[in-house]
C-alpha cells in the first residue's frame, strides 16, 4: 500500500513518514515543489540507509497514493486540497492539520467549520473518506525513528473502515490508535493540540502528549 504525505518536507510529516516506511509502506513525500520533495525524500532515505521514499509534487504523489495523509499548517490546507480533489476520490484522507490561530498559538481557536477535519470533508464532498488524526503527537517524538511513544492517537470520521484504516497507521508508526468516534468529534481532539502547547511551555517541556486509561488494547 502507498501513503502520499502531502507537506511530507515538514517534522511532522517525514517523521510519521519514517515510521511508516519502515513497516513496510510504500511512501511518496509530498510537497507543492517537486524539487523539494526529492530532497527531501533522498535525505529521509540517507538518514535510514535505504531506497524507501520518493518525492513528487503534491498532485502527482495523490495521484498514485492509496492513502493521503495532509500533514501542512491550516492556513494552507484549503489551497492544497483544492488542487488535489480530483486525485482524492474514493480513498482515505487522513487529515493532521490543526486550526492554530497565532500569534497565540496555546489558545482554543475554532474555524467557522467547526475543525479543520470537518472543514475538510466539507470541501471535498462524499466520495472521500476524511478521518482526523495524529494531531496531538508531537513532533519530538517522530524525530527519532527508533524512540518508543507513549501517547495515543484519537482517529475520528464518519466512515468506520477509514477509522480502522487510521488506527492501523498509527499501530505501524508505534503507537495506539484510538477509535474516537464520528468526525464531530474532530472539534475535540484538534482543541487538544493548543492545551498540549500550553503545558508545553508552562511546564518548560517540548512534547507533552495525552494517554486513554482503561483501556487495554494490543497493537495490531
Amino acid at each position: 500500500m502507498t501513503i502520499a504525505v502531502l507537506g511530507g518536507t515538514g517534522k511532522e510529516g517525514s517523521g510519521l513518514a519514517m515510521r511508516w516506511a519502515r513497516s513496510g509502506y510504500r511512501v511518496i513525500i509530498g510537497s507543492r515543489s517537486e524539487e523539494k520533495a526529492r530532497r527531501k525524500a533522498e535525505e529521509l532515505n540517507r538518514m535510514l540507509g535505504e531506497d524507501y521514499f520518493r518525492g513528487a509534487a503534491n498532485r502527482d504523489a495523490a495521484a498514485v497514493a492509496d492513502i493521503i495523509v495532509l500533514t501542512v499548517p491550516y492556513s494552507a490546507q484549503k489551497a492544497i486540497l483544492a488542487d488535489v480533489a480530483e486525485h482524492l476520490k474514493g480513498k482515505v484522507l487522513v487529515n493532521v492539520s490543526v486550526p492554530l490561530k497565532p500569534p497565540d498559538v496555546t489558545r482554543v481557536h475554532l474555524p467557522p467549520g467547526g475543525s479543520a477535519a470537518q472543514e475538510a470533508q466539507e470541501q471535498l464532498g462524499a466520495d472521500v473518506k476524511v478521518v482526523a488524526a495524529f494531531q496531538n503527537i508531537s513532533a519530538r517524538h517522530l524525530e527519532d525513528p527508533n524512540r518508543h511513544i507513549a501517547c495515543d492517537v484519537l482517529v475520528c470520521g464518519d466512515d468506520e473502515s477509514a477509522r480502522r484504516e487510521a488506527i492501523h497507521l498509527a499501530e505501524a508508526a508505534g503507537m495506539r490508535g484510538i477509535d474516537a468516534g464520528p468526525l464531530a468529534n474532530a472539534i475535540a481532539v484538534e482543541a487538544l493540540t493548543p492545551v498540549l502547547l500550553h503545558i508545553n511551555r508552562h511546564y518548560r517541556i517540548k512534547d507533552a502528549g495525552i494517554r486513554i486509561t482503561g483501556l487495554d488494547l494490543q497493537r495490531g
